[in-house]
């Protein structure tokens, strides 16, 4: 990190984020969807679209014209007809379907919820974007109080296998794979745990080879999902006899996170620490590096609007979704001028490698619209509201933060499930916790926190929500059931709410234990 360390010490900052800073949301994502459909404008996509029509509205139509005729010539799409219509045809082996050349990489995503292995397109375009959104991010550690001799440190990326099969005319595997494939030379210097140890397929060996280097490793960052690398320190601080992981790493101070909620891991994470490290989140998805923290006082991520991705908002309404996060048929559907603070919004993107008016699946709330700094609080399918309860994800991990404090315990993972009996509808909860809980008590302490969360949760429990079931178990049983299913370390998280056939699933997987 010594020549990143010199840039921040510098004061260095990228021409775009000075773009974002002095520039408005409305001027920047304007700009970079005419950049977007210039470059796809002679692809098949762009063809079929007819991508020209809408380039001469942004000369032709006054204020927000171009982008009715946006809407109005692009149908929204979800992974199942962007691939199913298009990125097949880009697998095996044609140029120019979505975006202009042939596609040498595709990240494979299987998310929490829908198709189990999702092929994403990755193009040198997006990749470009990603690489340069991450030293943005980096270069915000200037906004940070940090002492000079964090700047010399390394990063330590925790993520899934960087190898990568080569099938057919493209390479497939985890994104991670792919940008270390594509690492500048000079990079690979400043990250770990190395090209060896990262592209171990097997999790397990990896975290071994892990805790064997780490004493040889001065690290600063490190990079990963908060259960997995929970995991990792613990196997260090065990093997070398130690209090906590600043003992063998004393200059770790920066952690940087994503894809699932920090909160529930706090208390135990913390636990492994002689001090708080500073917590940037981040939001990097396989279609694309979407947003990131970029100040310790602020309580959001900010959007990305001049990183290769156009964004557009669909209210996560009961008018616009059914009840199993299905989108209805002519939703409503907003530009980054028309939206409101607190309000939940699923995502639209169109990007640089060939994603067109893509519903992602995530749902997200502006808590400062001037800023562009967004929380995300679920998935379009993680919701619950089988009885229109409407429960996210955001309000089960406070709900499951302020009880775990209240009872002293933590409660790291967590997962339900909802289905009728009889005439009326049940909440099932599933705990993830080492602790000794009387589960009759946790269940009422969190009915009442979910019902100071949310009013209509409040109001169905009046009435067709009769019952709430709540079982606890150790924590390993949750990482257990991920093992089971191919779904262990890297970027793979325990799906919040357990449906269809992954509840199933867990069912299956929970009478073993007991036979």
């Amino acid at each position: 990190m010594a020549i990143i360390g010199s840039l921040l010490k510098r004061g260095i900052t990228l021409r775009e984020s000075l773009e974002q800073q002095f520039s408005s949301a409305i001027d920047l994502q304007k700009q970079e969807l005419q950049k977007l459909l210039i470059k796809a404008r002679n692809t098949r996509f762009g063809k079929t679209y007819n991508f020209i029509d809408i380039l001469k509205s942004f000369r032709t139509e006054p204020g927000n014209g171009y982008y009715e005729q946006f809407k109005a010539n692009v149908p929204i799409h979800d992974y199942d007809s962007m691939y199913d219509n298009w990125w097949v045809h880009a697998r095996e082996g044609e140029e120019d379907v979505c975006w202009p050349g042939r596609i040498k990489y595709f990240a494979l995503s299987s998310g929490t919820s829908g198709a189990t292995s999702k092929y994403i397109p990755i193009t040198k375009d997006i990749f470009k974007s990603i690489k340069k959104t991450s030293v943005r991010q980096i270069l915000s550690l200037a906004n940070y109080d940090l002492p000079p001799e964090f700047f010399s440190k390394k990063i330590l990326m925790l993520g899934g296998s960087t190898s990568l099969t080569k099938s057919g005319q493209f390479f497939q595997g985890d994104l991670s794979g792919i940008t270390a494939s594509q690492m500048p030379f000079w990079m690979q210097f400043h990250y770990k745990p190395g090209k060896k140890i990262a592209a171990e397929v097997d999790w397990n060996n990896k975290l071994e080879h892990m805790t064997q280097k780490a004493k040889d490793w001065d690290i600063g960052i490190i990079v990963g999902v908060p259960s997995w690398i929970q995991l990792l320190f613990e196997k260090i601080i065990a093997h070398y006899n130690l209090k906590t992981i600043h003992d063998i790493w004393p200059n770790l101070y920066v952690f940087v996170h994503g894809g699932v909620a920090y909160t529930p891991y706090k208390a135990s994470f913390e636990k492994l620490l002689a001090r708080p490290l500073i917590n940037m989140e981040t939001y990097l998805a396989s279609e694309g590096y979407l947003a990131f923290q970029a100040y310790n006082n602020h309580g959001g991520m900010r959007l990305i609007l001049n990183g290769g991705i156009f964004f557009e908002f669909i209210p996560f309404t009961g008018a616009n979704f059914d009840e199993d996060g299905r989108l209805k048929s002519n939703p409503e559907v907003l530009s980054i001028a028309e939206i409101k603070e607190n309000t939940d919004y699923a995502i639209l993107i169109s990007t640089n490698a060939g994603s067109w008016r893509y519903l992602i699946g995530d749902v997200i709330q502006f808590i400062n619209v001037r800023e562009s700094e967004i929380k995300i609080v679920g998935r379009t399918k993680q919701f619950l509201s089988i009885c229109g309860e409407h429960l996210s994800v955001d309000n089960m991990n406070q709900a499951i933060v302020t009880t775990a404090r209240e009872l002293g315990i933590e409660i790291p993972e967590f997962t339900v499930a909802a289905y009728p009996k009889g005439a009326y509808f049940v909440h099932h909860w599933y705990l993830g916790t080492d602790a000794v809980v009387d589960t009759e008590k946790v269940k009422k302490m969190l009915d009442e926190h979910l019902k100071t969360l949310n009013d209509d949760y409040t109001t169905e429990r009046t009435s067709v929500l009769k019952y709430l079931e709540l079982e606890a178990y150790p924590t390993s049983i949750f990482y257990g059931w991920m093992a089971s299913n191919g779904k262990i370390g890297g970027q793979n998280k325990f799906p919040r709410v357990l449906k269809n056939e992954k509840f199933e699933s867990w069912k299956l997987y929970l009478s073993s234990l007991t036979q």
